[in-house]
């Protein structure tokens, strides 16, 4: 098979080329930048394009197939070519599903938790040496990529994105994937590029259980009302399975799960459901509950959500990814919960089309009251790449409905001001689906003041 990427830097098109290639086929791909990781990993499998563009000369009728990426725009040259010459284009989940069409689909939807429930299931059949394929949105340890697909796994599982397929296929990925084991998490509007009303988005999640294959499982959270409401208002012929938070107790920083006393290395409600989805799910493959619970034991947690950058006797200090306002809440909520007798200085960097749409702003409302001291930081240069209009403190303030909150758009005045802090018997909580504007977050970690 000869495959030609177009956009092959994103994180899961290059984990893509990358599974594709260990299968033996003959991979190309272009970009127009291609950022680390990627940019290393590619080269080391000899799939780095030689040069950065885009060069229609790529495209051959002879390819067997284009995977098209959503980083390229509709009038991509290399795109307008393989149209021309009727070459096969498939979206990213359409060739997923392609890829697994004659096995069992686990697909793992949701709002939030889908990349810890998929990495809890990775983990607990990795543990027990089970043959599978899988897509994470994640680096995950012991898993060299987030891709894997081969000839020869029985089943495979599946992170479920809600966002677009591709840039001429405006379908969310996780409609094609055709589940017969799938999972919602929860339904907390999200993208309001693409889905305007909340209205939309939690249509897509309806429309998701009707692609479930027939006689297939639903796995859901029952904490989440309007997705409850939803499940019982479905005519999909599939088994629906609800799980709420499970049994647990807290002594010392640390949770177990009742009635055996499993000691956890996560913690948080949020988790905790989380674990129960994917414990439903492992049932669903054969996999008893004691042996998910002595798997799911040594779980330390997907990267980047509630990671530990250093600790001691008095201070934690974490990297989550939380940026949505509900996953704000819930890792918020985890940490003042596990750890009641430490203070909780918690900052949320906001930058993704959503989180800065005045508008929108307002889902943020009691989000982070339950930290000590509450940090919200814009990087300025955000809002001029996405061309929008600045936030002012009181913007931001009125948005959370927190006065006391301290809002920050210069990295170098947020860093003066964590550093001014005392950490004595507290935790520092950093929040961002991006980068902090290139903090380094290990070296801020090591100069706190305790």
């Amino acid at each position: 098979m000869r495959i030609h990427f177009i956009a092959i830097g994103g994180s899961a098109m290059h984990n893509l080329a990358i599974a594709l290639h260990k299968k033996g086929y003959q991979i190309t791909g272009s970009d127009d930048v291609i950022f680390e990781p990627a940019k290393s990993r590619l080269d080391k499998y000899g799939l780095l394009p030689t040069e950065m563009g885009w060069n229609e000369n790529r495209i051959s009728a002879d390819l067997d197939a284009i995977i098209l990426g959503m980083h390229a725009r509709i009038d991509n040259p290399e795109l307008l070519k393989a149209q021309e010459l009727g070459v096969k284009i498939y979206s990213y989940p359409e060739y997923i599903y392609e890829q697994s069409k004659d096995k069992v689909r686990v697909v793992i939807g949701g709002s939030h938790g889908k990349t810890t429930i998929t990495s809890m299931i990775l983990h607990v059949l990795n543990f027990y040496n089970h043959d599978f394929d899988y897509l994470v949105g994640a680096q995950l340890a012991g898993f060299e990529t987030m891709v894997k697909v081969t000839h020869e796994a029985p089943v495979m599982i599946i992170e479920g994105d809600e966002y677009l397929s591709s840039p001429i296929d405006r379908r969310p990925k996780f409609h094609l994937y055709k589940a017969n084991v799938a999972v919602i998490s929860g339904i907390a509007w999200d993208h309001i590029n693409v889905f305007p009303t909340y209205a939309d988005y939690t249509s897509q999640f309806d429309k998701f259980i009707d692609t479930i294959e027939e006689g297939g499982t639903l796995i859901y959270c029952k904490a989440d009302a309007d997705l409850n409401e939803i499940v019982a208002n479905s005519n999909a012929k599939v088994s629906k399975i609800g799980y709420a938070i499970p049994d647990h107790e807290i002594k010392n920083g640390i949770t177990y799960l009742l009635p055996e006393h499993t000691e956890l290395k996560i913690f948080g409600d949020h988790n905790l459901m989380n674990l129960n989805a994917a414990k439903l799910v492992c049932k669903e493959l054969n996999i008893a509950e004691p042996e998910f619970d002595k798997a799911i034991s040594s779980f330390t947690g997907a990267a980047k959500r509630l990671e530990v950058i250093s600790t001691d006797e008095s201070t934690n200090v974490y990297k989550d990814f939380a940026h949505s306002p509900s996953k704000l809440k819930a890792t918020i909520d985890a940490v003042k919960t596990q750890f009641t007798d430490r203070k909780l200085v918690a900052c949320i960097e906001l930058h993704t089309f959503s989180s800065l749409n005045k508008d929108f702003l307002k889902e943020y409302a009691g989000a982070m009251d339950k930290a000590d001291d509450a940090i919200v930081f814009i990087d300025i240069k955000s809002f001029e790449q996405k061309r929008m209009e600045p936030f002012s403190e009181d913007d931001v303030q009125q948005a959370f409905s927190n006065p006391e909150l301290k809002f920050f758009n210069d990295a170098a005045k947020l860093k003066a001001y964590l550093l001014s802090l005392n950490y004595k018997n507290t935790n520092l909580l950093m929040m961002s689906s991006g980068n902090y504007a290139g903090f380094n977050l290990p070296e801020l970690a090591s100069s706190l003041e305790k």
